[in-house]
């Protein structure tokens, strides 16, 4: 079918999960006289929520922090599963009669900037269809998380094609899977896994946790008893915002403690997890990371589901290296076999960003991975364009709230000068860095094909809340970095 061109917005958001949906809040409230549509590839919102279905799937995030901060998180849990988040983003939605401006079904595949035009135009193609068509936009918002929504990572198995029995990646899960009396094994020891293990072993058999490498894992209360009281005791937006703030500081502390003292943090960490194993388990071999706390996220277990499942004997955890799959489970390289019915590969994600869309100026492919991340917000080489990602080391929403805070800021600021464009421009004698200074499989796999950071501000992804308060609340939206631009020719009138 031909393409089809519809309306000029001024902002197009990719992606209806908690990123995009609370960048529709912000224009919402602070440029209501902007016209702006979201371009959600699946059929339903959510993102991350709906998408993945597998038993027990939650957050390793409080809410409060992972919540947004204009939205108060009245359940009782802290450490949410995910249905009672989709209910919430549902809300979100519902609330700012964002529902008209959702268009589903929708996945943008290309973008190319003109600069005669100050405009972009994005093909998109309809997934339920064979239709594509060409929206034009003055800014687009990715909020489109980092990873592939089609397809997980799963490593090469020696023998894979011997198993007779099933292989099931997380972020495929078949709805009508049953495990029941089964033995399954779980590969991986990341929030997956973890989360995996104690919620299938209430029915299985039994549940192996098959890890190549130990991870940090700690207990966290299901419900924050503090929280809770604050929002009795103050109302829900107040107490709300007591909690937040309270659990921001928290994780503050654990990251700067961690990073400070990593071996008293080990240590901490180690007894806290020896008291809650039973007793006799080889602490050594199955919970002792080379790394030091926070090279890669700690994995929280809410009210200490795990341990409680190891110390019942429903789950077990081998740590070793794969030798080959057999007809009948796993075999190791030290010969420990390892009996499965259903093997879960819980080995984690493709990196990709803004769900794959090429990216064009004029014409010209841009080689992201040339790119340099600016305030962590925008890019140079690629004007109008707002990159969310969210923080590694603490609740991903608590810097998409911030991103969301300055990209508004900087519209203002462009609507009173009469400005249609804006990017970054490095000094291009600066040094750079791998975008991303993270430990994760998933992250380190993908560094070369990712933007670059810089050597220092306003260059660098910050990990830290209060620094991006002073640069994205606070900070100036109009630096030597900065390359404003007015049209000669004033771009098409916005829709309405």
């Amino acid at each position: 079918m031909p393409d089809t061109t519809t309306d000029v917005f001024d902002v197009v958001i990719l992606g209806a999960g908690i990123s995009g949906i609370g960048a529709a809040h912000y224009l919402r409230t602070e440029h209501p006289e902007k016209s702006f549509t979201i371009l959600e590839s699946r059929e339903t919102i959510g993102g991350t929520w709906d998408l993945f279905r597998y038993p027990g799937i939650r957050s390793d995030s409080d809410l409060h922090t992972f919540g947004y901060e204009f939205k108060p998180w009245r359940d009782k849990q802290a450490i949410a599963d995910a249905p009672r988040i989709l209910d919430y983003l549902n809300e979100a939605v519902a609330d700012d009669d964002l529902a008209g401006h959702i268009r589903f079904q929708r996945r943008a595949i290309a973008a190319d900037w003109s600069t005669s035009e100050q405009l972009w135009s994005i093909t998109v193609r309809h997934n339920d269809s064979d239709v594509v068509e060409t929206v034009k936009t003055r800014w687009i918002f990715a909020g489109t998380g980092y990873y592939d929504y089609d397809e997980g990572f799963t490593p090469h198995f020696e023998g894979r094609e011997r198993f007779t029995g099933q292989i099931i990646h997380p972020q495929h899960w078949p709805e009508d899977l049953d495990y029941r009396g089964k033995k399954v094994v779980v590969i991986g020891s990341g929030a997956t896994a973890v989360t995996l293990v104690p919620s299938m072993a209430a029915d299985a058999a039994h549940v192996t946790m098959l890890q190549r490498t130990p991870t940090y894992i700690l207990p966290l209360p299901r419900e924050d008893a503090i929280a809770n009281t604050l929002k009795r005791t103050f109302g829900d937006k107040r107490g709300f915002a007591m909690a937040r703030q309270k659990n921001i500081l928290q994780q503050k502390a654990l990251y700067k403690l961690c990073q400070r003292f990593p071996d008293q943090a080990r240590k901490v960490i180690r007894s806290t997890n020896a008291r809650l194993l039973p007793d006799a388990f080889d602490v050594d071999t199955h919970f002792n990371p080379p790394d030091n706390p926070w090279d890669q996220r700690l994995c929280v277990v809410p009210d200490g589901d795990l341990f409680r499942t190891l110390r019942h004997g429903q789950a077990s955890i081998a740590t070793g290296h794969i030798k080959t799959f057999t007809e009948t489970g796993v075999e190791l390289t030290d010969g420990t076999v390892l009996d499965a019915d259903i093997i879960i590969t819980a080995t984690g994600l493709n990196l990709q960003l803004f769900g794959g869309m090429a990216i064009s100026t004029d014409g010209e492919a841009v080689d992201l991975s040339k790119s340099v991340a600016y305030r962590g917000a925008m890019l140079s080489g690629v004007p109008n364009f707002l990159l969310a990602i969210g923080y590694t080391n603490s609740s991903w929403t608590l810097k998409i709230g911030l991103l969301c805070e300055y990209f508004c800021r900087i519209l203002t600021h462009m609507d009173e000068r009469g400005y249609t464009s804006v990017q970054p421009v490095p000094d291009p004698s600066m040094e750079t860095l791998p975008l991303l200074n993270f430990g994760a499989g998933y992250v380190k796999r993908s560094l070369d094909s990712l933007p670059k950071q810089g050597t220092m501000a306003p260059w660098q992804m910050t990990m830290s809340v209060s620094a991006d308060v002073k640069q994205l609340r606070k900070g100036e939206v109009d630096d030597r970095f900065l390359r404003y631009q007015r049209a000669s020719v004033p771009a098409a009138n916005a829709a309405r």
